[in-house]
């Protein structure tokens, strides 16, 4: 199955270029969905590094933090970023959240 756009929204003398544009929305929605899923990695490690409370919010901390990371790793493959070692040394990514990446 092929898509193509509608005459109005192709360029004019270009053929199938329909998909440029969907596969330019699509790369605009990963990017925005990359953005919020880091901006929710720097709130939760933020939350767990203010820490000073008991041990079970200590716990729901690391799990709220492992899931936001996972998250975000999850996201930076679908767009094609397949190495995270960079953004665990700028997020300073404890290993207590690493070590409980995917878990339940």
């Amino acid at each position: 199955m092929s898509l193509r756009m509608p005459g109005q929204y192709s360029a004019p003398g270009a053929r199938d270029e329909g998909l440029s544009y969907l596969d330019h929305e699509i790369a605009g929605e990963k990017a925005a969905a990359l953005g919020r899923a880091g901006e929710r990695v720097e709130r939760t490690l933020a939350a767990l590094r203010a820490h000073q409370g008991d041990e079970a919010e200590r716990t729901r901390l690391l799990r709220a933090a492992s899931e936001a990371v996972y998250a975000y790793f999850i996201q930076r493959e679908l767009c094609g970023m397949r190495r995270h070692q960079g953004v665990i040394r700028e997020y300073q990514i404890p290993i207590q959240v690493l070590a409980r990446l995917g878990a339940k």
